[in-house]
């Protein structure tokens, strides 16, 4: 039996796709349980936020803020930067011959 041989390239790939999604089923999680939970009364009961009603200002201003910040923090702590094409470089040699310099 052959063994496989996985591009670790792959491997963060599919890690980095699968954040992606769950974070979005989060912001799509939020939007609705805030857009519906608070905006399910009549017009005249409505309370609001900023002149905006709540269930909007909670769905779509903090929610939209909330949900970048969390991109921004994923993309930075968890992304890496990986070459796309075929050629990955090898690491630098540390150390020399000892010849000219």
């Amino acid at each position: 039996m052959k063994k496989k041989v996985t591009d670790q390239r792959f491997i963060q790939a599919n890690r980095e796709a699968i954040m992606a999604v769950v974070l979005s089923l989060a912001y799509f999680i939020w939007w609705y349980a805030t857009a519906y939970g608070f905006g399910d009364k009549p017009f005249s009961k409505y309370t609001y936020i900023m002149g905006m009603p709540t269930w909007f200002f909670l769905s779509c201003v903090v929610g939209f803020i909330l949900f970048a910040v969390l991109a921004a923090v994923m993309v930075f702590l968890f992304f890496k930067d990986i070459p796309l094409d075929g050629n990955v470089p090898e690491p630098p040699k540390v150390g020399g011959t000892g010849g000219d310099a």
